[in-house]
């Protein structure tokens, strides 16, 4: 029950943070590109691959429940596919090139950032 309480804590934490951080930087940018849930995602990933790095790094477990508030509850209410999926298909009806670069920066640029945050936290430990 302490877990599934947990991720619901985190997850409302994620939720919010979202709103706040994809708002703003959409309020900033300008254009039908959807730079907030962009910078969301890849911010997502880039804390996941640093949570993990640390996780690695330290050799210690840090437990199901620790992981669970983590890694479902903040980062995944933090970030959204369904949001990336629904915006690829508004973009595709209108400007489909525009709905393949974002397709490509969400999950090449996810890929990218959470592979650097691992091996940001790796190469900062490790020296």
């Amino acid at each position: 029950m302490i877990t599934i309480i947990g991720v619901m804590l985190g997850g409302a934490l994620g939720g919010m943070l979202r709103l706040w951080i994809g708002s703003s930087v959409s309020r900033y940018a300008s254009g039908v590109f959807p730079w907030g849930t962009l910078t969301v995602n890849l911010t997502a990933a880039l804390m996941m691959g640093a949570a993990f790095g640390i996780w690695q790094a330290s050799g210690e477990n840090p437990g199901a429940l620790v992981w669970a508030v983590m890694a479902a509850g903040l980062l995944g209410g933090y970030s959204t596919v369904s949001t990336l999926s629904l915006q690829v298909l508004r973009l595709w009806t209108y400007h489909p090139v525009l709905a393949i670069v974002y397709l490509v920066a969400s999950l090449g640029g996810g890929l990218a950032m959470i592979a650097g945050g691992h091996l940001g936290i790796m190469a900062a430990i490790t020296t």
